[in-house]
């Protein structure tokens, strides 16, 4: 994959410095459909930000997860922690398509919080990785079956 173009790159990094927010959370989307090492760079700071809007930190993290640039990792499992909903969601999403190992204790945790959504992300985000002791953790107690002979 070649390098986006440099002019491009520049337009869009000025778009991220916009007061309109939605100009930044329209910028970052093009950026990480861009790619490129500065693009991750890039992201990586958006969704490290903790003063950026929260819908434009969850699009970063999001996108890091689509690039499946390993330097994202820490800084994903960093975001578990953000305030709000789309960072930790897209956080625990984006791990789980990174692949790292790194991201399997940081997403067990996840399984105890009390946001359904969240729990199952980190389920699923888990089956990518490949745990399958979370599967011990969180499944319902099976339910005994009597069955009866006499009917």
């Amino acid at each position: 994959m070649t390098d986006p173009d440099p002019n491009v790159i520049k337009q869009i990094l000025a778009e991220l410095r916009d007061v309109n927010k939605d100009r930044r959370r329209t910028a970052i989307m093009k950026l990480g459909m861009l790619g490129g090492d500065q693009a991750v760079n890039t992201l990586i700071m958006v969704v490290k930000n903790k003063h950026e809007d929260l819908i434009v930190r969850g699009r970063a993290a999001m996108m890091l997860g689509k690039m499946g640039d390993p330097r994202a990792v820490d800084p994903l499992i960093e975001a578990l922690e953000a305030p709000g909903f789309q960072t930790p969601l897209y956080a625990v999403q984006s791990l789980g398509n990174l692949g790292d190992p790194r991201a399997i204790a940081p997403l067990r945790r996840m399984l105890n919080t009390n946001q359904g959504k969240f729990r199952e992300a980190a389920r699923v985000a888990l089956d990518k990785l490949g745990d399958s002791e979370s599967d011990a953790e969180t499944d319902p107690v099976p339910v005994l079956v009597e069955t009866r002979s006499d009917q």
